[in-house]
């Protein structure tokens, strides 16, 4: 699979920001795992993972983009700079993130520890789309599977995937709670309000407002996407 995206419309901007968003999803990952108040599905997924194999959060974060990344050969997507770099990116920052932060504590800090990585997840799903150098993985998953079989609503597509490792990471020991829930209701809103904030014009044309994201989502991720 040949990379899309190129570099010469500013490069320096693109990339910081390409960089910078990875890094912040990964942050705001640990921020949600600390917060031990409920995961995104793709998280939850990761965490079961994670606890059936004793790989770290950011190992299985690794893997398990890398193999998404592989059925997208038969959906003929084409992968960014972006998409490569969020498989790896990400899995090495929330690891790094949660040998940082403590477990446990009030509360009321495990509270704000979830609406502060529920935001920097929206705020760096528009940093990282918004480079315009390739969607993540399981954004990319989805939008295939919708360009392969044109009937397929997005919003269909992105809830079977959604449902189908929400259950399978429950079933493997994921944490599912009230953060799942409340990251479900404010991701599309964020991501709603930070990609146009971030997109980067093509240097063509008016940059088109892309369509609500997820770490995989070009609507709004998995981190995980």
């Amino acid at each position: 699979m040949a990379l899309i995206g190129n570099l010469r419309h500013r490069p320096v901007r693109r990339l910081v920001q390409l960089y910078l968003g990875l890094t912040l999803y990964g942050v705001s990952m640990a921020l949600m795992i600390r917060s031990d108040l409920g995961l995104d599905p793709w998280d939850v997924f990761h965490q079961g993972l994670s606890e059936r194999t004793d790989l770290s959060f950011g190992t299985v974060t690794i893997a398990v983009g890398a193999l998404v990344l592989l059925l997208w050969i038969p959906l003929r997507q084409r992968p960014g700079l972006g998409t490569v770099s969020n498989v790896v990116v990400i899995g090495l920052v929330v690891d790094a993130t949660l040998t940082l932060l403590p477990t446990g504590g009030p509360l009321g800090v495990r509270i704000a520890l979830l609406i502060t990585g529920i935001v920097a997840n929206g705020a760096a799903t528009g940093l990282y789309l918004g480079a315009r150098l390739g969607p993540g993985p399981r954004d990319g998953l989805m939008t295939g599977f919708v360009a392969r079989r044109p009937g397929r609503s997005v919003r269909l597509v992105r809830t079977v995937i959604e449902v189908t490792v929400l259950a399978l990471g429950w079933l493997l020991g994921g944490t599912v709670g009230v953060g799942t829930i409340a990251y479900a209701l404010a991701i599309g809103p964020l991501a709603q309000l930070f990609i146009p904030l971030f997109a980067v014009p093509d240097g063509t044309a008016p940059a088109p407002v892309p369509g609500t994201a997820g770490p995989g989502t070009a609507a709004p991720p998995a981190p995980a996407g």
